[in-house]
């Protein structure tokens, strides 16, 4: 078991606005890592700039053993990096199948094609029965499955997902959610960035929490979910 991300000490701006402070984390092969903290502390900006689609202006990033600090997204995605935006981000006018096909753009993931859409087809029957339907007039649930299980055809070291619950009824949240607990079981690195803050320290191992973009806590994710401090400010207890 190895240490699949190192964030160390990253300062990140939008022009001359700073939006995150000497963030640090890191991330074990098999981990379920959870990253919570309300609107505009800087969760986003976190992952994006670990997927290389910000900058960082001080510190540096380490994925699966390489210093990927100002790499291109491509590049660090071709690494195993599998990052699944806010807002699902699909190819609306393509089908089920086609959104798969485009998920799987590197030599290895090509490779290993048929085997990792009968694994998404397996834990999502509902895309297998859909396959050949149009992306864009899936329900939002449906699409955020697709979303999920078009980063799984990467084939991923660590899948990164921001916000999946995001506009779904309760009950297609807690489908989300255990679909990644089952990925998890499997061994798959999970980090997590998630505004229902009780699912989230909920599934993960462990936990960090961003408040105007730095780091303010960390530790197990049911030890930050029984600390006064989170039960008070995120779960209005």
């Amino acid at each position: 078991m190895g240490r699949v991300l190192e964030v160390d000490d990253i300062d990140v701006y939008y022009g001359e606005l700073q939006a995150l402070w000497e963030v640090s984390l890191h991330i074990e092969e098999g981990e379920f890592i959870s990253l919570v903290g309300s609107n505009g502390a800087g969760k986003t900006t976190t992952l994006r700039t670990i997927s290389g689609i910000l900058t960082p202006r001080r510190g540096k990033i380490i994925f699966a053993g390489k210093d990927v600090t100002g790499w291109p997204p491509h590049r660090i995605a071709q690494e195993g990096l599998a990052h699944i935006p806010e807002g699902r981000q699909l190819f609306p006018r393509l089908t089920v199948l086609e959104n798969l096909k485009m998920g799987a753009y590197t030599p290895k993931a090509r490779e290993h094609f048929d085997e990792t859409l009968e694994f998404v087809f397996t834990l999502f029957p509902r895309l297998k029965e859909r396959r050949d339907q149009i992306a864009g007039t899936m329900s939002g649930g449906e699409r955020q499955m697709l979303a999920i299980a078009r980063g799984l055809m990467l084939r991923p070291k660590l899948l990164m997902l921001d916000e999946p619950s995001l506009g779904l009824a309760p009950k297609l949240v807690q489908r989300v959610m255990d679909t990644l607990r089952r990925l998890h079981e499997e061994g798959l690195t999970i980090l997590l960035v998630e505004q229902n803050v009780r699912y989230a320290l909920e599934l993960a191992d462990r936990g960090y929490v961003l408040e105007t973009g730095r780091v303010v806590m960390e530790g197990g994710g049911r030890e930050l979910l029984e600390d006064p401090r989170i039960k008070k400010a995120y779960l209005g207890l």
